[in-house]
């Protein structure tokens, strides 16, 4: 009986002229609105799992745009502290190798405030110019923490994810949502591993070539890449300071990161907390009168997801009303709508 009556509306819609003709309508014009859409028709294009992993917008392309600028920034700051402290190289005291170099390496333990002490300003004019530099610097390595070196480390992200699921089939989409999902995670593994190896190297390093004892040589590796650079330890040769004009910019960075990447993933850790706490909570009936918005007794899958939103500190009552001001905005004819010609009112007013 059911089946036949919804046969028989079946037929009497098909056999109404006037409602196929609003029908037809109906899905020209959901047509035109999604026409950015994708093509759901068309399959889906074969990947090939060891193929070249496309990079993420979201986290490569819209994260670090700057990456050349910071590169260009440091470059510049090099250049213009090595100048300065190799034209007033005289008014510099200390342990002394090569002019230029002493320059570099003097520039860089000023950036990176590790101050050894070792090279010391011994003018007016120099102490006033490591003063600048500091300054400068610090902002400098700022910079490079927010953009340069958060990007070395992500270009990694792929590569670990792939290593860790090397006995599984995991394709590419699948790789990169692992990376959006553990984001934070990955890239504290990662920088841990980068700093356990700084670490090792610098020690490595400082016993071979400035003969210095193992717990010494351990010492000065923790001292200078946590910026404490207590003096007493340092580098000291030709090819010491080679080495540490390059290993202290990168060492004291990814202490930095690894701090930094620690307090994320603390807060992410109770950022999940909260949301999987509102997600269990029972919805109650003062809970439906505020997620109510427009006050009609009912509450529709936009208002709910909007009221969710707001209880896991997604977003604010502020957001909301931006969003809706703008909505406004482009609704012209204030039918609660958006269509093709609310927006090209919109835009020609």
């Amino acid at each position: 009986m059911a089946n036949n009556g919804a046969k028989e509306s079946m037929l009497s819609g098909s056999l109404d002229p006037a409602a196929q003709k609003d029908k037809l309508q109906l899905k020209k014009r959901r047509f035109l609105r999604s026409r950015s859409a994708p093509h759901t028709a068309l399959p889906p294009p074969e990947t090939n799992v060891n193929e070249s992993i496309p990079h993420s917008k979201s986290i490569f392309r819209n994260l670090h745009p700057s990456f050349r600028k910071v590169a260009i920034c440091l470059a510049v700051y090099l250049g213009i502290g090595v100048f300065i402290f190799y034209l007033f190289r005289n008014q510099i005291k200390g342990l002394k190798t090569d002019r230029f170099l002493d320059a570099l390496y003097f520039t860089i333990v000023t950036m990176t405030t590790v101050g050894y002490g070792d090279l010391v300003p011994n003018s007016d004019l120099t102490k006033l110019l490591a003063c600048a530099f500091v300054f400068s610097g610090m902002a400098l390595i700022g910079l490079i923490l927010s953009k340069a070196a958060d990007y070395l480390v992500e270009k990694q992200e792929i590569l670990l994810v792939k290593a860790m699921h090397m006995r599984q089939k995991v394709g590419p989409t699948e790789i990169l949502k692992e990376v959006e999902i553990n984001k934070t995670r990955y890239k504290f593994i990662l920088v841990f591993f980068i700093l356990l190896i700084l670490i090792i190297a610098g020690t490595v390093f400082l016993v071979t070539v400035e003969k210095l004892d193992t717990i010494d040589a351990f010492y000065c590796v923790c001292a200078t890449i946590t910026t404490l650079g207590y003096g007493d330890k340092s580098f000291s040769t030709q090819a010491g300071r080679i080495f540490a004009v390059f290993w202290i910019l990168t060492g004291t960075i990814c202490v930095a990161l690894f701090f930094l990447y620690i307090a994320e993933l603390n807060t992410e850790s109770k950022q999940k907390a909260l949301v999987k706490w509102v997600l269990e909570r029972k919805m109650t009936n003062l809970d439906l009168e505020a997620a109510d918005l427009d006050g009609n007794g009912t509450v529709g899958a936009a208002e709910f997801v909007i009221y969710k939103l707001k209880e896991m500190g997604k977003i604010n009552q502020e957001d909301i009303s931006l969003v809706m001001k703008e909505f406004e905005e482009l609704d012209v004819d204030q039918s609660g709508t958006l269509s093709i010609s609310d927006i090209t009112l919109a835009q020609s007013s």
